[in-house]
């Protein structure tokens, strides 16, 4: 049975102004805001100074406040205020994803001592309702693969950069203005961001769960002009995505730029919008694609949360609880495209199966197949460039048989 919520909103950003007009321009909610967190009163606001407050308290300690909505970045703070709305009896609606991946375990458990849900669609790909697909559409069909574009900052920048010409600090500039990149930029160039989301879908997809630093995460921030150049001479662009393969009972999950080909669901893509393929074992393919930053399109996934509320909607987790889930593997190869300049040590030996490269004065490229661990330790050096090469499936590593062995 559907009920009046009053919500408790902590941050008025790009994200709390944006579920601010989304919930004002629709009808038939019965949803309001009572109060307003925020951290800087001496700043210029829209609405009434009255429904503003620097003390959270006045919001976790209201009991007419049924659920605090919590929409700021810091990921520390936003885990406090978590904690203290659960004990409170308060339902828990948030967009942080940093806050979501590192704490999904304490959050479960919280979940079950007060009683009370968390929903974190907006976390996750702004407007695309991944996780409730995951949840609901999918919970009985075995994911054997799902990748995508999940940061809607990067893709921005790689789309400005790429087809438009403009430098990678014009384009990450004009990101942050449209309020589409993190106030501390690193977490979407360096590939932390995807890395936080692709480890909540995981729990939700497979079952599994991968804390974000167990993950392999490459960035687009050491991407060469070179890169750009092969990528168009070629007939491929850049997309950072996101990716985890069944294979068996192994799972493979990852974060890297990869070349992607014309052909591909995920090369007309642009700008700020987020697409995620899923391929399941009975509904196959399908894609979902939607924006997956800015104020309005986050707004109205967290409204879409705040929406579920009023029918006691919670997350069930049925993957988790399945005894066909994967196991977690880093002993795979994945096939690259490494640059650096002709100086830096990089030789075909590094590689499981070079494939071949090509050297000239300003760039050294090598093409094949590494390990995992190998992409690993390269993911950490500043003197190189890692793109999947176009149609690259991570795999496991193939395990001699029996007799194969007894004959070496």
């Amino acid at each position: 049975m559907k009920k009046k919520l009053t919500l408790g909103l902590v941050g008025f950003g790009c994200v709390g102004q944006g579920l601010y007009r989304v919930l004002t321009e629709t009808q038939g909610l019965e949803t309001e805001i009572r109060k307003i967190c925020i951290k800087h009163p001496e700043k210029s606001r829209s609405l009434p100074t009255a429904y503003f407050t620097t003390q959270r308290e006045e919001l976790l300690g209201d009991p007419e406040i049924d659920v605090i909505v919590e929409l700021i970045d810091d990921a520390d703070t936003a885990w406090e205020i978590v904690q203290q709305a659960l004990q409170r009896g308060k339902a828990v609606v948030t967009a942080n994803k940093k806050m979501v991946a590192t704490h999904l375990d304490e959050l479960r458990v919280l979940e079950t001592k007060y009683g009370r849900p968390v929903l974190y669609e907006g976390a996750v790909c702004g407007s695309i309702p991944i996780i409730r697909n995951l949840e609901e559409y999918y919970d009985n069909d075995r994911i054997n693969r799902l990748e995508g574009i999940v940061n809607g900052s990067t893709n921005y920048i790689l789309t400005k950069v790429s087809e438009e010409g403009k430098s990678y600090a014009e384009a990450l500039g004009e990101a942050q203005v449209n309020g589409f990149a993190e106030s501390d930029p690193t977490l979407d160039v360096e590939g932390y961001d995807p890395t936080f989301k692709l480890s909540i879908l995981l729990t939700h997809a497979f079952g599994l769960r991968v804390r974000p630093e167990e993950l392999i995460r490459v960035g687009i921030h050491r991407l060469s002009a070179a890169d750009l150049s092969f990528a168009k001479a070629n007939h491929l662009r850049i997309r950072l995505v996101a990716g985890a393969y069944r294979h068996g009972d192994k799972l493979i999950a990852l974060v890297a730029p990869r070349f992607v080909p014309d052909t591909h669901a995920l090369y007309s893509v642009r700008n700020e919008f987020n697409a995620v393929s899923v391929e399941g074992l009975f509904a196959e393919e399908q894609l979902f694609v939607g924006k997956g930053a800015g104020g309005n399109p986050t707004g109205s996934a967290v409204l879409s949360d705040i929406s579920a509320l009023r029918y006691d909607y919670r997350y069930e987790y049925r993957k988790t609880t399945q005894e066909s889930r994967p196991e977690y593997s880093l002993d795979a190869t994945v096939e690259v495209v490494v640059s650096c300049a002709p100086s830096v040590r990089i030789s075909p030996e590094d590689f499981v199966r070079f494939k071949g490269g090509e050297r000239n004065r300003e760039t050294h490229r090598l093409q094949g197949e590494v390990t995992l661990s190998t992409l690993a330790d390269w993911s950490r050096r500043d003197d190189i460039s890692i793109i999947l090469a176009p149609g690259a499936i991570p795999k496991p590593v193939e395990v001699p048989k029996q007799e194969e062995l007894a004959a070496a």
